[in-house]
This record gives C-alpha cells, structure tokens and sequence, in this order.
C-alpha cells in the first residue's frame, strides 16, 4: 500500500460558504441564470468551467460532495445520485448496450444482482455471473463481447472478499472496465489503489451514517464522469437519477465524522466475532483467521480503519434466525431492519430479505442458508455489555 490516507483526502478539502461560513452554501435552484446566450450555449456543448445549467446536470452542492468522495476514492472526479442503484444502473449502461455482456460477482446485492438479471437482458447486455474467489473462473467467462468486470470488495451477504488487484490484471488484459461497488468498507479499502477503474458507494449506508438519506456516487475518471453527464448520451443525465441538493449538504457534513465511525464499527464487530466464534457460532467475518480470505484482505485494508463492520452467523435455521432477531430488538439490542452503516446494529436474513431478488436454488449454490443473519455492528460505547446481553438471548433460544 502507498501513504494513500482516504480520510486525510478528505479532511484537507475546505469549502466556505457563500457568506463565509463554515459550511458550503446550499443551492436551492434548479436552475441558474446566464449573462450571455453565448455562456449558455458554451454550457450546453459542456465547454464553460464553473457554470451550472440545470441542477439535473450539475448543482454546487452535489459539486462539493463529488470532489470530497473523489478525493476519498482517489479519483479524478465523481457524481452524486439520488441512491446506490441510480449511481450502478446508469454506470453499466454508459459502458454497456445490445450485444454486450459483463462478468459479475454471484454474491452481490439482490438489487443490482436483479438489474442485471431481469432487466439488462431487455436491452441485450448479458451477464455471466461466477464466483468471484476463483480469478481462473472469472477468466473463464470473458468473451470477445464482454465490457466490464464487476464486483463487491466485500460481497452482500456472504462477505466474500474480491482479490482486486488480480481480477484489475485480468481486466486490464482483456481491456475491461473494472468496476467495484465499496459500499461494505469505504476508508478501509481503497480499490483504486489495487487498479479499480469505476468505484460505486451507496452513500445510503457507512458514508452517511444516519439512515435518514438515500443516495449514491460514482468515483472515475473526469472523463468517464463527463460521459455519464453529457446532455445528449450520458446516462446519468438522461435517466435522471439527481441527488437533491439539501440531501448533498447533509452527506457532506456526515462524511467528516466517517473515519471515527468506521473505526468503532471496526472495532466493535472485531470483538463481537471473535467471541461469536469463541461459542461455537459458525462466524463469518474477515477479521477472523477462520475466513479463507483473511490474509488476502488484511493486505488489501488501510489498517487504522480495520475489517469493517459487517459480519454474518448462521442461526441453524430461519425459524431461530427469526426469533433472535426479534428477540434482540426486544432487548434494545438493536433493529429488524435491512441497511447498514447506522449507529445502531442491523440485523436481518438476507435470504428472505435483501438477497430474496436471487432464487432458493442460487441462494443454496452460493452458500446462502435459511439460518443465515447479517449484522450491520453499531457503535456501541460498551460491546462487552453489548455481547453479554447477546449471549443471554442466543443462550435463551439455544441458539448456543
């Protein structure tokens, strides 16, 4: 790893606002006004730097959120979206139309799994989904038609960690376009450094931390962002997934407290595996040695920032998975609820929730049990108490 610091990126960025404050000004327009037709003409062809036509190409707001995410990311550039599928479904569709295929990830979200099943087809990309662990697979399913390489650095929900720089050098090899959604471990893994060329984030989940907002982003190079904001062929321009402006300045001010949060989702769900697996729980997480990519991804983090907060066990059945997590809430444990990145844990089964867009047969290929919780760890001040109160409610269901 180079001394890349994702948080330093941006803490460094300063933006006044338009009476000095502390914080940007927010831009309440849709619309913005020109002193020459000829400006407005220039802005229309994308040749007039620093003005703004129509807030669903640009805004100043969404503006200051792309250089703070690109600097995040270590991009040139990025674009804000109104959520994590309005940032997926238009990038594929920039790079993709009839006749293209993409090898993707089998273990992704169920929704961008579900795009790229059940409606890319309708406009004739393919897609070859395979598992991401084995690079002689992915290899494998590369034809003379296919366009991009897609995948999760952590996968949802199975946490299968993606080798980046290998699947970059097979991308590179076959001139594909790597594109990987860090939505599980923005700060702690940086994909850029290991030869991602698109990185996505729902910025729903870590970056905003509140699970009050819905959106997404798009970290490329300035020239791909132009592509996806030209006003004649860009897909994020003509399918309209704008991100509101009042929502940008919220994201902004809660992507400066992200190094903080991520280092206690860290920590906590560190401590919570590690005991989980102490009791006998089937235990994924990549903090654990037990994990068939623990060395890959201990290479792969920025350590200050740990191996995340996501982490899943296996209950045994959907029944006690079930019970559980009803149970856990009822303790103030945390909620029933999909999502991630809160302050408080998340727990939900994925095979009956956000992974239900993927058959029972799929979902039984790829490792998905009906047993199966996925938890989003919280920032609990006190996890010892956390895992005891746990242990008391596993202990009552025999779960243990």
């Amino acid at each position: 790893m180079s001394n890349f610091n994702p948080a330093d990126n941006i803490q460094d960025l300063q933006y006044f606002g338009e009476f000095g404050g502390v914080n940007p000004s927010i831009s309440d327009s849709s619309t913005y006004t020109f002193l020459s037709a000829k400006t407005m003409f220039d802005t229309f062809e994308g040749n007039a730097e620093g003005c703004y036509l129509y807030s669903r190409h640009s805004s100043p707001s969404n503006l200051y959120l792309d250089r703070a995410l690109a600097a995040m990311e270590g991009t040139e550039a990025a674009n804000v979206a109104a959520s994590g599928m309005g940032a997926i479904t238009p990038t594929l569709l920039q790079l993709c139309g009839n006749g293209d295929h993409i090898v993707s990830s089998r273990t992704i979200y169920g929704g961008t799994y579900a795009f790229l099943k059940n409606l890319a087809p309708r406009f004739g990309v393919k897609t070859s989904f395979v598992d991401i662990t084995k690079l002689d697979t992915v290899e494998a399913a590369i034809t003379p038609e296919t366009k991009v390489l897609y995948c999760e650095t952590v996968s949802n929900p199975l946490l299968e960690v993606a080798d980046l720089a290998g699947l970059s050098k097979i991308a590179k090899k076959h001139n594909l376009k790597l594109i990987v959604d860090n939505t599980f471990s923005p700060l702690s893994v940086t994909p850029t450094q290991f030869g991602a060329d698109i990185v996505i984030h729902s910025l729903t989940k870590y970056i905003n931390g509140s699970s009050d907002t819905v959106g997404g982003v798009v970290c490329a190079s300035q020239e791909f962002i132009n592509d996806l904001k030209d006003v004649n062929s860009g897909a994020s321009m003509l399918l309209g997934p704008t991100m509101d402006s009042m929502r940008s300045a919220s994201v902004m001010k809660n992507l400066r407290t992200l190094h903080l949060r991520i280092k206690q989702h860290s920590f906590n769900a560190q401590y919570l595996a590690e005991k989980f697996e102490g009791l006998g729980l089937k235990t994924v997480y990549p903090g654990l040695k037990s994990h068939p990519s623990h060395e890959l991804y201990k290479g792969m983090i920025n350590p200050e920032y740990g191996f995340g907060g996501m982490m899943t066990i296996d209950a045994g059945s959907l029944e006690k998975a079930n019970a559980l997590m009803e149970l856990m809430q009822e303790k103030n444990l945390g909620y029933l609820a999909v999502s991630l990145g809160f302050y408080k844990t998340l727990f939900s089964a994925p095979g009956s929730s956000t992974s239900s867009e993927i058959s029972p047969e799929e979902q039984a290929e790829m490792g998905l049990t009906d047993g199966l919780i996925r938890f989003s760890i919280g920032l609990d001040n006190d996890i010892k108490r956390t895992f005891e109160m746990m242990h008391d409610c596993m202990k009552e269901l025999k779960v243990i």
